[in-house]
């Protein structure tokens, strides 16, 4: 090696090390304001038997609320990541997270139904700012370990999401619904750490650098028709992994009390168990996606599943209890290789696919949650476990994704 390909190793370390060494700090910023971000979202769903009662609502008024949050918390997601990818916006959660805060505000002091309405709506916009932006910051400070960040990230919402409706039922559901504004100070506590994390975001190259931001909009090593073919397929494992885990999420506990007669609390800690199985599952599996291979990992948590998930309609209560906690932490490992599987497929659109699949996600979770009910309604909560344990069989396509991970074949 000559003298100057020496000097040139020697200055390599100190350029890349920047870009590779991973932000845990700012990962937990963002992982935290993920958290009370979803908090304040699951709030919503908590209150809807205050604000029936309040207003008296039907329950078709009940499911326009959630249609009314679901379509601007899901739909507009993939718009506002693509707008993003052009032009990275770093203040934007910062704004999400107001659009969050003015929603809470409506629904506290909504005097009636249009204003819940409306409400419902401005929430799920700070829903959509926020998913994809904020997926694209953990992506910039994984240095290099994206599933590990993506999981950091992700495994704060679930927090979130499981921490609301418990606070709901102590402290909106005996104060009433003008209590939603005292939790105005978890929003602007996130509107504040995530205005530092911008300032982190605006000095990063690939924001500073328009030639450092710039990438293959697919994968350098497949077709744009095998790309979309894979994005597809990948949508669909979501489809099943969201579809079964609405099952539980939503009617687990009616599965429980109708096919055992445990009590109402017995009920909630067995559903306690399973989303703590699904906040570790979410954590496991990303890290193990960057040292196995994502492909390997979507294969083994979707379709992995399927012994228990074909187990749990016929186990008694003990093994019920045992193969839920099972099937939440293998089935919960699987988004995070996901998301990040698909950001590989595409990584010059890391914002478009982040909200596409966050926005997926949310919008079948809805929309599952409904027709299982009504199948429930119809055939009995037993018939919608006995329908929804072949759903993982469905992972059986993860055969059809290319490899992406180099010496991991």
């Amino acid at each position: 090696m000559s003298a100057q390909q020496e000097s040139a190793a020697a200055a390599l370390p100190a350029v890349s090390k920047p870009v590779q060494t991973t932000a845990f700090t700012i990962l937990a910023a963002l992982s935290f304001c993920h958290l009370l971000n979803d908090l304040v979202q699951s709030l919503l769903p908590a209150i809807y038997p205050i604000l029936k009662s309040t207003f008296s609502l039907t329950y078709g008024q009940i499911g326009l609320v959630t249609l009314t949050f679901q379509i601007t918390a899901s739909l507009l997601q993939p718009f506002v990541g693509l707008y993003t990818d052009k032009r990275p916006l770093p203040y934007s959660l910062v704004i999400g997270m107001g659009f969050t805060l003015l929603g809470l505000v409506l629904l506290a002091e909504a005097p009636h139904f249009g204003f819940l309405l409306f409400g419902a709506a401005v929430v799920g916009l700070g829903s959509s700012v926020f998913h994809p932006e904020s997926s694209r910051m953990a992506r910039l400070a994984s240095g290099g370990q994206h599933g590990l960040a993506q999981s950091l990230f992700q495994v704060g919402g679930n927090a979130g999401s499981s921490l609301g409706p418990l606070l709901a039922a102590f402290i909106v559901v005996p104060h009433g619904q003008h209590s939603l504004t005292w939790f105005t100070p978890v929003a602007i506590l996130a509107m504040l750490i995530l205005y530092n994390v911008a300032g982190w975001y605006k000095s990063h190259p690939a924001v500073q650098k328009p030639s450092a931001r710039k990438a293959a909009a697919v994968h350098p090593h497949l077709s744009p028709r095998r790309v979309l073919m894979s994005l597809g397929v990948l949508l669909v494992l979501v489809f099943s992994k969201y579809f079964y885990l609405a099952s539980i999420t939503n009617y687990y506990t009616f599965y429980l009390i109708h096919r055992f007669h445990v009590s109402v609390q017995s009920a909630q800690i067995h559903l306690f168990a399973f989303l703590g199985a699904v906040a570790l599952g979410t954590i496991i599996g990303g890290p193990v996606g960057d040292r196995i291979g994502r492909k390997y990992v979507i294969w083994a948590s979707i379709l992995g599943v399927l012994p228990f998930t074909l187990l749990l309609p016929v186990a008694n209560l003990f093994w019920t209890g045992v193969l839920s906690v099972v099937i939440g932490f293998v089935l919960a490992s699987a988004f995070s290789a996901i998301l990040v599987y698909a950001q590989e497929l595409a990584p010059g659109r890391v914002g478009l696919i982040s909200g596409l699949f966050f926005g997926f996600a949310f919008g079948m979770a809805g929309i599952a949650a409904a027709i299982l009910g009504h199948w429930a309604d119809l055939r009995g909560i037993d018939y919608v476990y006995h329908v929804c344990a072949f759903l993982p069989a469905i992972g059986l396509l993860a055969a059809l994704l290319p490899n992406l991970d180099r010496g991991k074949k």
